[in-house]
């Protein structure tokens, strides 16, 4: 299986990403966690932009997260098709969702989402699981426990950016996209247990 996890900065990825991992190897699977922008040369290039040490237009980023994307599909020692094949059960943070709601909401998004829903070398995940969270939280959250932010970590890009998460959401569920979203504004054991619900809905887990 394929999972992708998304949410604005804040929602607690990262601790429900783990939790999912922990539940999945109960179950007797083999958890893989990845994420975008990947460890490789592509990736840590998108990272030097997002810390804002290396300006580049909103289409040259989107550009640069197909790229990378597409490197993390086909690579073929870390790939996620060369992964799948192993029988590993992954688990990303964050997808071309991402790039959809982030650099689709600052340069043509028609375009942006024919870069990846239409490249024959992405492939589609059996689920995306969405934590919603408002973005006064996610800013409270932010602040409370980074000393740096990203470029996109303002209050008003990230109204916008959740805004756009829905927009995507409406389009690719009516493309086949399995998605799932999921209220993070509560406890993590709040979260964690919508999660292991929707997970046990699509999948009999």
């Amino acid at each position: 299986m394929f999972i992708v996890f998304e949410g604005i900065d804040g929602a607690g990825k990262t601790t429900q990403i783990n939790l999912l991992a922990d539940k999945l190897r109960a179950a007797g699977l083999d958890p893989y966690i990845t994420a975008e922008p990947t460890g490789m040369e592509t990736g840590r290039a998108i990272r030097r932009v997002l810390s804002g040490a290396v300006p580049k237009t909103p289409t040259q980023v989107a550009a640069m997260f197909v790229q990378d994307r597409i490197d993390h599909n086909v690579d073929p020692e870390q790939g996620i098709e060369v992964l799948l094949a192993q029988g590993k059960a992954i688990i990303c943070d964050r997808y071309y969702y991402s790039s959809l709601a982030y650099q689709g909401s600052l340069t043509d998004f028609d375009w942006v989402m024919a870069c990846n829903c239409d490249c024959p070398e992405i492939r589609r995940p059996d689920l995306c699981i969405f934590l919603d969270l408002s973005p006064e939280e996610s800013m409270k959250r932010i602040t409370r426990d980074r000393t740096e932010t990203e470029i996109y970590e303002k209050a008003d890009t990230l109204t916008r950016v959740r805004a756009r998460y829905m927009d995507v959401f409406d389009k690719l569920g009516a493309r086949g996209d399995k998605i799932e979203i999921i209220d993070a504004s509560g406890t993590i054991e709040q979260t964690a247990d919508a999660i292991s619900r929707a997970i046990h809905a699509h999948f009999g887990i």
